[in-house]
């Protein structure tokens, strides 16, 4: 077993005071090989001290006695739609319908109000004609690892938010937060490479609203592929950490 303590900085939010979702996810699957399954059981905390644990296979992480999330070696069987080009996407991005009325409007993936190079601002719209979201995403250097490509837990950020609004809207008085994302991330990225990050809805079955995420260069090539499974909660559950 392996230990090691971190902090999620506040840069890195989904919700004012929560971590998000995909780059936590991503955290926990920091260490392992291959495809990863991971399941969130508590919001993530900012900037208090985590610890995660792992083996050649699983990990989880603890705040002090409570498990935040947990993940393990997984498969994926996921076919993606055919990538729509940079220029569609950049179209579909251009409709993104929460550009006023966001809950979470700092949110580190798909917050307008982040700058930048500060957030990734990934603004998935509806795809005209495809059943699809999609928009474009160029990271940024600050996102690169010791290698200089982009680290995997912001792959794992940009293939979070994107498929929430795939599966979107919701009845009134609900709202949806991510509960796993099985992801598996088939090549490096370098910074400053132009992307197209589409989205598409799978299931709906109760609470539960399942989607497919898929990231790819501009020239079509598959860098990342997730399948996210969200799930249902009272609005009032976020609206009062806003």
């Amino acid at each position: 077993m392996n230990t090691e303590y971190l902090e999620i900085p506040e840069r890195f939010c989904g919700p004012p005071n929560s971590g998000n979702g995909g780059y936590v996810c991503g955290l926990l699957a920091k260490h392992l090989p291959g495809t990863v399954s991971v399941r969130l059981k508590a919001p993530p905390p900012l900037k208090a001290t985590l610890r995660r644990e792992w083996t050649n296979d699983s990990a989880r992480l603890f705040q002090e006695s409570i498990v935040v999330g947990e993940a393990k070696s997984s498969e994926l069987r996921l076919e993606p739609p055919n990538c729509p080009t940079l220029a569609q996407a950049e179209r579909a991005a251009a409709d993104f319908p929460w550009f006023k009325s966001h809950l979470f409007p700092r949110c580190f993936v798909c917050g307008p109000r982040r700058e930048p190079g500060d957030g990734l601002r990934i603004f998935s719209g509806p795809l005209a004609g495809r059943g699809l979201h999609a928009a474009p995403w160029v990271p940024h250097a600050s996102l690169a690892d010791d290698c200089g490509d982009v680290a995997r837990e912001f792959i794992w950020a940009a293939l979070d938010c994107p498929s929430g609004f795939a599966v979107l809207p919701v009845p009134e008085g609900l709202a949806i937060v991510l509960g796993e994302l099985c992801a598996s991330v088939e090549s490096t990225l370098a910074v400053d490479q132009p992307t197209v990050v589409t989205s598409w809805p799978i299931a709906h079955e109760g609470r539960r609203r399942t989607a497919g995420t898929a990231i790819h260069t501009a020239d079509g090539k598959l860098v990342a592929l997730a399948r996210a499974v969200w799930i249902e909660v009272p609005h009032t559950q976020w609206a009062l950490s806003k």
